[in-house]
């Protein structure tokens, strides 16, 4: 799937190349495409060097949530709802704890450290697995979840915009919770039709029937502020947010006697690891992209898309973020390289940019989570969870347009 996408963005970009040059008398263009390639692996490894930091230094803190036990204590108090959610896993399965550390590091934003744990998730729960070639119900509804992009703090995202030059690399905070809130909340509800599950049951209504109304109040407060002061609240909670959980680990490690220092270099030598092997995917996507942009492709593409819109009376600043939305189930590294482009070529804080970096926050990579995961433990029927799954993904876009021009529009 990879290599076609990324075979294809060069092959569209030669057609458009030879055509502005054969057609458009453009015999510059291929000058231009060759400085893009050069220009986009520099940016490669500008942003790499700030991508090394971020997830060295948060996987380091995320060690620190481990030795103290936060991880443990949060599998306990959602072991009661994974319970009624997913039946055929034993209380106390390792499974719960394993779901619940991927989680908590797709809530980070951790996206490429949360991998590795949801495979051995996904492992876990293949052993009680009745069919080994068939998906379980349980493995159906950890994917669409997964492949929801729960994400309560984006730090990758900040991290992008603040490479790019944001004055506020945490101004989309409340858009991406607001977004991945929708998907997440379609993905369980479709799951929930197609397994049918009792999502009435007493336990499971006290988990969600808080957070329903908790989100519910938090957006009718929102929906009292003007767009200035939704702004200065997203950076406000966004900061606070950020800076809170790293003091709240720091305090819970200590009063447990949990060496944090040595804790936060074990977790920051994994995430070095994780982040060493990002580099060439980013070079090979940024250089296609760029390619694709340079050779006019991308272009018109977006124009064609923007004369629809526009027949249709709505407005049409959300079209130069489609890109990032369009390839986003198909991979990860060319969403970001996307995101990237977009901030490079409309400004880091314009209307685009915005849109583009908050679907990037609130959806997920679908047909590689589902290659990923169920291609490790040997599943080639995946049942009903590609169509939950790409609905949880398309809320999570339609969401992340609408909140955007809620906020910012």
């Amino acid at each position: 799937m990879l290599n076609g996408l990324w075979l294809g963005f060069f092959v569209v970009a030669m057609v458009s190349a030879l055509a502005q040059w054969l057609v458009g008398g453009n015999a510059g263009i291929f000058a231009a495409m060759v400085e893009s390639i050069f220009a986009m692996a520099k940016l490669s490894v500008e942003v790499m060097v700030l991508l090394f930091g971020t997830l060295t230094l948060w996987l380091g803190f995320l060690r620190i949530a481990e030795k103290a036990g936060i991880v443990d204590w949060l599998a306990k108090a959602l072991g009661p709802l994974f319970r009624r959610l997913m039946p055929e896993v034993p209380a106390g399965h390792p499974a719960i704890g394993l779901i619940t550390l991927n989680f908590a590091a797709n809530g980070l934003g951790l996206d490429n450290a949360a991998t590795p744990i949801g495979l051995k998730a996904m492992k876990a729960l293949q052993e009680l697995n009745p069919i080994p070639n068939t998906a379980s119900n349980a493995q159906i509804l950890f994917l669409v979840l997964n492949a929801s992009s729960l994400t309560l703090l984006p730090v990758t995202i900040f991290m992008y915009r603040a490479q790019q030059g944001a004055a506020d690399p945490t101004l989309v905070f409340l858009p991406i919770l607001l977004a991945t809130s929708a998907s997440t909340l379609v993905g369980l509800l479709s799951v929930a039709v197609m397994q049918r599950l009792r999502l009435w049951d007493p336990v499971v209504l006290a988990y969600l029937i808080p957070g329903a109304l908790i989100l519910g109040g938090f957006m009718a407060l929102l929906a009292t502020l003007s767009a200035t002061a939704l702004a200065g609240l997203s950076s406000i909670l966004g900061n606070l947010t950020l800076f809170g959980l790293i003091m709240l680990f720091l305090v819970i490690g200590a009063l447990r006697k949990v060496k944090v220092y040595e804790a936060f270099v074990e977790g920051a030598k994994e995430g070095f690891d994780v982040a060493k092997n990002l580099l060439p995917y980013l070079v090979a996507m940024l250089c296609a992209v760029g390619v694709l942009r340079a050779s006019g492709a991308l272009d018109f593409g977006l124009e064609g898309i923007r004369h629809v819109v526009a027949w249709t009376g709505m407005d049409t600043r959300f079209v130069d973020a489609l890109p990032t939305a369009m390839v986003k189930p198909f991979s990860g590294s060319a969403a970001r390289a996307m995101l990237i482009e977009t901030m490079q070529t409309q400004g880091v804080d314009s209307f685009p940019a915005l849109v583009a970096a908050t679907i990037q926050g609130s959806t997920e990579t679908t047909f590689y989570v589902l290659a990923v995961y169920f291609g490790s433990v040997g599943i080639q029927r995946a049942r009903h969870a590609v169509g939950c799954a790409l609905l949880a993904e398309f809320a999570g876009v339609v969401a992340a347009i609408a909140v955007c021009y809620w906020f910012f529009g």
